[in-house]
């Protein structure tokens, strides 16, 4: 696995007012327009994935996965380097060990490098969480408001 660094968040020039859901893109990935839940409860933002297989390329661990392009598009299978494994609490409580990948993650105009789980979140609304860890940059979630960065094509 790759080594862990900790590094300081990118901050923000001035806050930047969310909603409690908006668009994400993770282009390294090659999604976008992903519907996120914004959820300052979470420490750690998540990917929906199944078929989660770890593997090794040029002596590095890497994961194999597959996950939702978009709403309303047909599933893809995806790869990328496995930061670590570590253990989550889910929101009902329970404990389980999850694959952690680091991707570019961009909400509307902000981009940066993000750390995302991979669960099976298919019995959730949103194929995507985002949790405080990325909020810290800056942004400030308005829960009476939604889809303030750019709004989901009609009928997604």
């Amino acid at each position: 696995m790759a080594k862990k660094t900790r590094t300081k968040p990118d901050r923000l020039a001035a806050p930047v007012e969310i909603g409690w859901c908006e668009l994400v893109d993770l282009p390294e990935l090659g999604l976008s327009g992903m519907h996120a839940k914004i959820d300052s409860g979470a420490r750690t933002s998540s990917l929906h994935a199944t078929r989660i297989r770890p593997f090794e390329r040029d002596g590095a661990q890497w994961v194999r996965f597959r996950s939702p392009r978009s709403p309303g598009h047909q599933p893809v299978d995806i790869e990328a380097p496995l930061i670590e494994k570590r253990m989550v609490t889910s929101s009902n409580g329970a404990r389980q060990e999850r694959y952690v990948i680091g991707t570019r993650v961009r909400l509307g105009d902000h981009e940066w490098d993000g750390q995302l789980t991979l669960a099976n979140r298919t019995p959730m609304a949103f194929p995507v969480l985002v949790g405080r860890r990325a909020l810290r940059r800056g942004f400030l979630v308005n829960s009476a408001r939604r889809w303030m960065l750019g709004k989901p094509e009609k009928g997604k």
